[in-house]
């Protein structure tokens, strides 16, 4: 039986561009998996390593104008976003090639024997280990930053772990033009191609999970699709780590205060942040809880004003137009909902217009959950209170999120008013919490955190910025093992020059890079 062809699809059109690839058979899958396993002693070498990622930026740059123009063809996202976007993903390349030099994420600790302990303490020294080949599955909403050369396999290829990425099918043309790009690298600094390969289908999907020499995965898409590979890879007998980004919410409370010095700015800026790239972003503020009276109507004026002025938009296929206009009539039919925007479709009918619902929050029933799941596209939920109380009931429905924003008033932010008390709610919803902001926009930085309580993400840990790169290490510590038998990274003399912390006392890097000696920390 002849392998199913992978189609590229012009989103705006709805017909095929041209034929990628075909779609991997279980024997691809094993042989992608088992030359990525073979790859893995080559990337051992952190200057190799650091050299091929900056490579892969150069080799992403040189192919931009190329792989910018598949993308907004697969995508329609346009060429703006996606040269932003592409500058974003050879970004992160570099800063990942920084942190690997850098040597911090190895998390090198030495305690020294201590005899004199009760109990006595032997000689113990840790570090932090690549896991092994990493599977990626690519997001459909970021064809360059989550997808084949995007953060996870940066973080991933940065811990020394090889790459088997599952392209979405929604940009398969550009998974093969950015994995070209990496491979390429890959050979410009003497490294296999194979430390990356891409695998197109959604039984390969499935295959890549399973496989007994895939030793973790990470995930950007849907609840349902993640939740079933999260399953799947706990249902291994070897159970892997599953690192997925599933749905979120992504709550936002506007305080009275804040309503009432500056409603028509905030609801401008929402109906900015929610319509982005079409609604697409996985931060969209998908719920907003404003307070009742006139400066919430305000708000919610000028928040009406501007997505009928925000012109429509593609999404990014059929499959997911469609679900987009379902929910938005779903949620218009429920009880005591208010339509003042109707979601719909544009002028050319595979465009899409941005909707917003409102409901008061005294109104809220078991019936209303719909409400507090993520709809993919641009729409959000205004919900009205007119207590603290009410406001308090309706977060304590909302499910774990990626962010969570307040906007609050002068007073307020200065540290009045229970501020404090309600930033504080809102940290226990999300894993990161903005005040007087839009969550649209993540910063690639080494304190950032991109995750949040399930469903959000699977695990505690982030997709963006320096300590992404921690999914893919195991910790692993050598007791009373002779200096000469110890790898590099833990012997005494530190000859590689690792910032580590030594009996408790951590070692001071000098602005040279050089380690000094100790300094207490």
């Amino acid at each position: 039986m002849a392998a199913a062809p992978v189609w590229s699809v012009d989103p705006r059109t709805g017909k095929q561009r041209e034929r990628v690839a075909d779609e991997a058979t279980a024997a691809d899958v094993d042989a992608a998996v088992a030359a990525a396993h073979r790859a893995l002693p080559a990337l051992a070498d952190r200057v190799a390593r650091a050299a091929f990622l900056r490579a892969a930026a150069q080799r992403l740059e040189a192919d931009g104008e190329r792989i910018v123009a598949a993308a907004d063809a697969e995508s329609a996202l346009g060429p703006p976003r996606l040269t932003g976007e592409l500058g974003r993903t050879t970004g992160q390349l570099r800063a990942f090639a920084d942190e690997v030099e850098d040597g911090g994420h190895l998390d090198v600790i030495i305690d020294h024997a201590d005899p004199a302990r009760t109990p006595p303490r032997p000689d113990l020294r840790r570090y932090k280990l690549p896991i092994g080949v990493v599977a990626v599955y690519a997001a459909s909403n970021f064809p360059l930053a989550f997808s084949v050369p995007g953060g996870d396999t940066a973080s991933a290829l940065a811990a020394g772990c090889p790459v088997v990425v599952k392209a979405h099918p929604d940009h398969p043309a550009t998974s093969e033009l950015c994995a070209a790009a990496l491979r390429a690298a890959a050979a410009d600094t003497q490294l296999p191609e194979d430390v990356v390969s891409v695998v197109h289908g959604f039984e390969a999907g499935v295959e890549l999970v399973r496989h007994p020499r895939v030793s973790a995965a990470g995930f950007t898409g849907s609840v349902k699709g993640g939740r079933a590979l999260f399953d799947a890879a706990a249902a291994r007998p070897r159970p892997i780590p599953f690192h997925g980004e599933l749905g979120s919410l992504n709550p936002v409370v506007v305080t009275p205060a804040a309503a009432a010095e500056r409603a028509e700015q905030i609801g401008e800026g929402l109906g900015g942040s929610m319509t982005l790239g079409t609604g697409q972003f996985c931060v969209k503020p998908g719920l907003v809880l404003v307070p009742e009276g006139a400066d919430g109507d305000r708000l919610l004026a000028a928040l009406s004003g501007t997505l009928r002025a925000t012109a429509p938009g593609h999404l990014l296929d059929d499959r997911m137009r469609d679900a987009f206009l379902a929910g938005a009539a779903g949620r218009a039919r429920l009880a005591s909902v208010g339509t003042p925007v109707a979601a719909g479709t544009g002028e050319d009918e595979r465009t899409v217009r941005p909707g917003l619902f409102t409901v008061a929050a005294a109104d809220l029933g078991a019936e209303h959950e719909l409400l507090f799941e993520e709809c993919f596209g641009p729409v959000t939920v205004a919900v009205r209170y007119t207590a603290e109380a009410e406001a308090e009931a309706v977060l304590g429905r909302i499910e774990g999120s990626l962010t969570a924003t307040v906007h609050l008033g002068a007073d307020e932010a200065a540290g009045g008013g229970g501020a404090g008390r309600l930033v504080a709610r809102l940290t226990a919803l999300a894993g990161r919490v903005l005040v007087n902001g839009w969550p649209t926009g993540v910063a690639v930085a080494p304190a950032q955190h991109h995750g949040g309580p399930y469903p959000a993400t699977t695990s505690t840990s982030t997709s963006v910025g320096a300590t992404a790169l921690e999914r893919w290490l195991r910790p692993v510590v050598f007791q009373d093992t002779p200096e000469a038998l110890l790898p590099p990274e833990l012997r005494d003399a530190n000859p590689l020059g690792l910032p580590r912390r030594i009996d408790g006392v951590r070692e001071q890097r000098a602005a040279d890079g050089a380690v000094r000696g100790p300094a207490a920390g």
